[in-house]
């Protein structure tokens, strides 16, 4: 079951790299963003594939949208963070990405494939807004590996938090 609008958002502490050039591994928490900044996940199945390239690529070329929004943006897979940076790097991210590969993050959102081209307990691809209170205001979970999120609702959602 996904995390609906209106509730608390399930914190997390999971490990990643704020950038492809960060030389060290960070750990990234939601509290650490909780009376700063408005929080958007974008959970993603795969590192090195089609639409999970086209989405963070897509990202990476509206950010400054999300900036002036006052929002931090973390891309979340289930890959190991050495992959997600070798891949970030190649696609020029400008944002964070983090490993739940552990896959406690994807459950506790309800974003995750129990199998998914053979591959069991991947990221579905889904989304979600986290004011700064800590509450999620938008939430789309997809069990459509294909179908990407309406970007423009997100924006538009983080407008009326901000």
């Amino acid at each position: 079951m996904s995390v609906n609008v209106g509730a608390a958002a399930p914190d997390f502490k999971l490990k990643g790299f704020a950038s492809p050039e960060a030389a060290q591994m960070e750990e990234f928490s939601l509290s650490k963003y909780k009376g700063e900044r408005n929080v958007v996940l974008l959970f993603f199945p795969l590192v090195y594939t089609p639409v999970c390239t086209t989405e963070m690529c897509s990202i990476r070329d509206t950010i400054s949208k999300y900036n002036d929004l006052r929002a931090q943006i973390l891309g979340v897979s289930v890959d190991n963070p050495f992959a997600q940076k070798a891949w970030a790097k190649e696609n020029k991210l400008n944002f964070p990405l983090i490993s739940d590969f552990n896959k406690d993050m994807s459950r506790a959102y309800g974003a995750m494939y129990e199998e998914l081209i053979g591959f069991k307990g991947v990221s579905k691809r889904s989304a979600f807004v986290i004011d700064k209170k800590g509450v999620v205001q938008f939430a789309w979970v997809s069990d459509d590996a294909k179908q990407l999120p309406d970007f423009n609702a997100i924006q538009a959602c983080l407008a009326k938090c901000s």
